[in-house]
């Protein structure tokens, strides 16, 4: 006998932004693909991608779960720049290149805590100040990077072990090393918005953050812990320049800043606060490293490829703010 109730099945839910940004770096490969050829689609070219998008991404991660909260980072190069040149400095005095494991895991670790002890120092400013997360962060930026110059006069630091070289520059399998470390922070950092209370209270902060804090979450603390773990992402990626570069200096990566927001905006985070998903980011830099690439295969200045960013990140804001003011006049 047939049950008089019917059975309902779930519906599949489909992510507009994860489907859009899909739809974008199929019809980027495309292109590139007719322009330029097979060159675009070697493995030579993918490998390449993948040797440059780890040390944007990891910044990016940082910076995006700052704004999910709705704040900003602008310290993330700094900071990055300050835990490498600890770490340098650390493995110069235990040899340099001949330095042991015991040296490299203590200089590794020192530059992850000097990376969170300024991340910290961004959320104390902004939690318990009250200070813009914009004018906070930029007068530590300008703090970090003085500080990181005056200690060293800003020379380079360099000449590192074989094992420090391998996270930049070494390959696993056909998978660079790099890519590794920046799935090892992606899964994590994804893990904790999505499955964790502390993501689900970093939402609600960016939506709202005194209606929030009405609730009994406790804002403050909360903030703080964001940015000590953005300080944190920052210096693992610290660690992925030096090892890519073979050397630490207070002026590298400057070039990321703003490459860093336009990734997190572009994935689909709010730059205001209260929405975004580590899945969107990661197509983001996917698309932004194929245009690069494309561009590069093709022969363009590096100038242009910027100006292409930044005509992007203006075209998503206008889309995000014509997309707000449609859904306001339906309402």
């Amino acid at each position: 006998m047939a049950s008089s109730e019917t059975s309902v099945r779930p519906k599949l839910r489909i992510d507009p932004v994860l489907t859009g940004l899909s739809v974008l770096l199929v019809a980027v490969v495309l292109v590139f693909s007719l322009m330029v050829g097979d060159r675009f689609l070697s493995a030579a070219n993918l490998q390449s991608i993948a040797f440059q998008l780890p040390e944007l991404g990891v910044l990016a991660l940082a910076m995006m779960i700052t704004l999910v909260c709705g704040g900003l980072n602008l310290s993330v190069i700094s900071t990055a720049n300050c835990a490498a040149l600890v770490m340098g400095w650390i493995m110069t005095q235990y040899g340099g290149i001949d330095a042991g494991l015991g040296g490299i895991l203590l200089a590794i670790l020192a530059g992850l805590v000097v990376a969170s002890i300024c991340g910290a120092i961004n959320g104390v400013i902004i939690a318990y100040c009250g200070v813009s997360p914009i004018l906070a962060t930029l007068g530590t930026m300008i703090l970090f990077k003085g500080l990181a110059i005056g200690f060293t006069r800003g020379n380079v630091i360099g000449g590192f072990p074989d094992g420090i070289l391998f996270l930049g520059n070494g390959m696993v399998g056909p998978v660079p090393m790099p890519l590794f470390v920046f799935i090892l922070c992606a899964l994590p950092v994804a893990l904790l918005l999505n499955r964790t209370p502390f993501g689900v209270n970093l939402y609600l902060i960016g939506s709202n953050e005194q209606a929030t804090r009405f609730s009994g979450v406790d804002t403050r603390r909360m903030l703080l812990w964001t940015y000590t773990l953005s300080g944190l992402l920052c210096g693992v990626a610290g660690l992925v320049l030096m090892a890519r570069f073979n050397s630490a200096n207070a002026s590298y990566g400057e070039s990321y800043l703003l490459v860093t927001i336009l990734a997190a905006v572009l994935g689909g985070t709010d730059p205001f606060g209260g929405f975004g998903k580590v899945g969107g980011l990661v197509l983001a830099l996917v698309i932004l490293q194929a245009i690069s690439s494309g561009f590069n295969l093709l022969g363009f200045s590096t100038h242009l490829t910027l100006a292409i960013w930044g005509g992007i990140l203006l075209l998503v804001m206008a889309v995000g703010y014509l997309r707000a003011r449609l859904t306001h006049q339906s309402a």
